[in-house]
């Protein structure tokens, strides 16, 4: 084959290539959904463990607080390093470098596993470091299409699912009762139903990241599968093109003002998401459901459904910018703010008794995740599409991303000292009124930032065609 011949592609991407535009948006939606699922897996199990009573180095930060800090100072270290990987990484390496950094994670669970508990911050701090890029990568294929609303609603999906479904199957693990399956594994089984249970909370992460590493392989190999964005994508949705140095900067100097307003209410709401995601078994327990049979698939439960309600609002909302054909900024803000309402009036029906502790906890995730999810999804896409600014999504979202977790951070070191006597349930209620009002105030400012952005380009746009 000579220099100037395009590269061979495999019968899968080829069909992909030709096949409806239906075809191609399921596939596309799955493989990103089981990439980050699978992801999932090696970030939140350790959150399973109740490491109760237990301080780190006989200090005032109990154990987990400092786990779950030291995890989060990797991810907005990674994030900001994403800011510059993500935005120029070769398309054509993506895979390799999704399994190295998956490589990275699951041995530092190994040696999370292996080293006392005061001294796990460090490796779990690496697995933060080597995760947090995931997300940026698997944007990069299912950004600047036609039906990206929907490719990100699917992906998005994934970590509402994942975080619930892995703390109960770190549960599970931590109780033995993992290791029942695998007693029909010829020839193998001995020795899988001893690795794989009863294991103690150290060792339950690592275990975890084992049962997913061929799920993640392959879905890997699936999104290495999904074309580029063809002519009629970048007619609609605006050229993505990587973007050096210089790009970032001509970006960040155009938008400014609303990237501010946005990573203000950004930062709170990573702090707001990682604490219920965190604490979600403690909060449980304080609003009185206890660890039993019947709850032992509570947290599975109710991420599902808050999964599947943002995943139709999703959906919902790219049916709507297709029937209107137009408005679609204004549309992703108002799902933000619909979002913030569900928040806080599913805060308000709590606290006067209407609702169970369980349908509240339903009820801020699916308020927090449709404010939440569009960050990292459509947000930045429409904001790309409508502004015309030729660049990726995946900086803006990194640029978010890494302020966001920096909120997240703090959050664990500021609460112990200055609401150390307040419990997780109540300090998590009154977090909850004050994301709601911040939210909303930064939410419907930057929304007249960059509607006005829009308009100068729209009306630029219809000056050059008319010249």
């Amino acid at each position: 084959m000579s220099t100037q011949d395009p590269p061979r592609q495999g019968r899968l991407k080829s069909y992909l290539t030709t096949t409806s535009q239906t075809a191609f948006t399921a596939y596309a939606a799955m493989a990103a959904f089981l990439t980050y699922f699978a992801m999932y897996a090696f970030r939140k199990p350790y959150a399973a463990a109740a490491f109760e009573g237990q301080t780190w180095f006989g200090g005032e930060v109990g154990l987990k607080a400092a786990l779950a800090a030291s995890q989060l100072l990797g991810y907005a270290a990674s994030k900001i390093i994403g800011i510059k990987v993500c935005s120029e990484l070769d398309h054509r390496k993506r895979g390799i470098f999704l399994f190295g950094v998956i490589a990275v994670a699951e041995l530092s669970l190994l040696i999370y596993g292996i080293l006392p508990n005061d001294w796990k911050v460090f490796p779990i701090a690496v697995n933060g470091l080597a995760l947090g890029v995931v997300w940026g990568v698997v944007v990069t294929y299912l950004e600047g299409r036609r039906t990206s609303e929907v490719l990100l609603a699917g992906l998005s999906c994934s970590f509402i699912m994942a975080s619930g479904i892995v703390k109960d199957f770190g549960k599970a693990v931590i109780a033995g009762s993992d290791a029942a399956w695998w007693h029909g594994v010829p020839l193998l089984s001995p020795k899988l139903v001893e690795l794989t249970g009863p294991v103690s909370e150290g060792w339950m992460p690592f275990v975890v990241g084992l049962h997913y590493l061929p799920i993640f392989a392959i879905a890997v190999f699936l999104l290495k599968q999904i074309p580029d964005p063809d002519e009629k994508d970048v007619a609609e949705r605006s050229e993505r093109k990587v973007m050096m140095g210089n790009e970032r900067m001509v970006f960040l100097k155009q938008f400014a003002l609303g990237l501010f307003l946005l990573c203000a209410a950004y930062l709170l709401l990573t702090a707001y998401r990682d604490f219920r995601d965190t604490y979600q078994v403690d909060i449980f327990r304080l609003m009185g459901y206890e660890d039993s049979k019947e709850n032992q698939s509570l947290l599975g439960t109710s991420e599902t459904i808050v999964a599947f309600a943002v995943t139709l609002g999703l959906g919902l909302l790219y049916w709507l910018r297709k029937v209107m054909h137009r408005g679609g900024l204004l549309l992703v803000w108002l799902f933000m703010l619909v979002g913030l309402a569900v928040l806080g009036g599913g805060t308000w029906l709590y606290q006067a008794g209407l609702i169970t502790g369980f349908s509240w906890m339903v009820m801020t995730g699916v308020g927090v995740y449709m404010t939440y999810v569009p960050f990292g999804s459509v947000l930045f896409d429409q904001i790309i599409a409508s502004t015309r600014f030729q660049g990726t999504a995946v900086f803006a979202i990194y640029v978010c991303d890494g302020v966001g977790y920096i909120g997240a951070v703090s959050l664990y070191f500021l609460r112990g000292s200055l609401f150390g006597e307040m419990d997780k349930l109540v300090f998590f209620r009154e977090f909850t009124w004050l994301m709601t009002m911040i939210g909303v105030v930064c939410l419907v400012t930057s929304y007249w930032y960059f509607g006005r952005k829009a308009k100068i380009a729209k009306e630029c746009e219809a000056q050059l065609e008319s010249a």
